[in-house]
């Protein structure tokens, strides 16, 4: 038998800060760049109910740390549940089995952040969000730790949501949140455009980004839908989480594709190769540059690692007993 830590949702909330969650999210790109085994989601989709289940997974083996996600989202109760097994990465035994609602935003925005940091220009300061959910916080909370913002734009299609988001967000950052009625009126004039979104077509027109933009499009993992249109793939430095994904659920990029309007090789690189120096991000002011962020084991081993450490220096959690195969399988004590 071993001991394996659960920490509850209500243990993760609020135990650590989004500079924390980027920088172990940072780290594990860095092991990504240098080797370290990661691979997209297996997504199993339901027609009746309605529902998708799906899991993704990554070693880590600096961090001393392997795991990802188990999800399931949909179905009968409408509802998403998110569970995290960590192990660790020397010895292979389970470390901690974390309830990753409370994580899911902050990790996933870490992602986008450590894109933002590696690929947008150093005096970025002008944000533009689309999307008003738990994502799009979780992004920009992020992004405000890379990055000194002064101004943020949101758009999202129900004017009570975005207003709400903004004057949430206003009181988070130092920098002015404001609301605009149009994707048109968020993107122009962005240095980064952060899209968070469920939709199936393209939030806007990739004609307005201004040279140097920089666009995280992180709500994007079908293969039939897409947040970006041709436009902005085709213009962009295009970087993704994980190659792997460019013929699987990368809609926008396999929508470009399939309409000619890029080649198949046009992606520049994975954000690890970056983040590890084995590959030059942006390399002028005027360059338009894309990070694909569509959910992997990376940046959610790594987030589950360092709250594992932090839960334990501050006595969270539960103990659970898991039983090893050369005792459960063959009734050996």
């Amino acid at each position: 038998m071993t001991d394996t830590l659960f920490l509850s949702s209500e243990d993760v909330a609020g135990l650590a800060t989004p500079a924390e969650y980027v920088d172990a999210v940072r780290e594990g790109y860095r092991q990504r760049g240098e080797g370290a085994p990661a691979e997209p989601r297996t997504a199993l989709y339901n027609d009746e109910p309605p529902g998708l289940f799906t899991s993704y997974a990554a070693v880590l083996p600096d961090t001393g740390a392997m795991g990802g996600y188990m999800y399931s989202a949909g179905f009968g109760a409408g509802d998403a549940w998110f569970v995290t097994p960590l192990f660790d990465a020397e010895s292979g035994e389970p470390l901690a089995l974390v309830d990753g609602a409370s994580m899911n935003p902050f990790k996933t925005g870490a992602a986008g952040a450590v894109g933002v940091d590696a690929l947008a220009r150093p005096d970025a300061s002008a944000v533009a969000v689309l999307g008003s959910g738990a994502q799009a916080r979780g992004q920009l909370r992020a992004v405000d730790a890379v990055r000194d913002l002064e101004t943020v734009w949101v758009y999202s299609p129900t004017k009570s949501s975005r207003e709400a988001f903004a004057g949430e967000m206003d009181r988070y950052l130092d920098g002015s949140v404001a609301a605009v009625s149009s994707s048109a009126a968020a993107v122009e004039g962005a240095d980064v455009v952060i899209t968070a979104t469920n939709a199936s077509e393209p939030v806007f027109d990739g004609d307005l980004l201004d040279p140097g933009t920089h666009v995280t499009a992180m709500g994007q993992y079908h293969p039939k839908k897409r947040e970006l249109d041709d436009t902005t793939v085709a213009r962009a430095t295009y970087v993704v989480d994980l190659r792997a994904r460019l013929a699987q659920d990368a809609g926008s990029y396999m929508g470009a594709v399939e309409s000619g309007a890029i080649g198949a090789d046009h992606c520049h690189a994975e954000l690890g190769d970056v983040v590890a120096g084995e590959t030059v991000g942006r390399t002028d002011d005027e360059e338009i540059t894309v990070f694909d962020s569509g959910g992997t084991g990376i940046e959610t081993t790594a987030a589950a690692a360092m709250l594992y450490e932090k839960a334990r220096a501050a006595d969270l959690g539960q103990q659970l007993s898991l039983s090893p195969a050369s005792e459960a399988l063959t009734g050996r004590e």
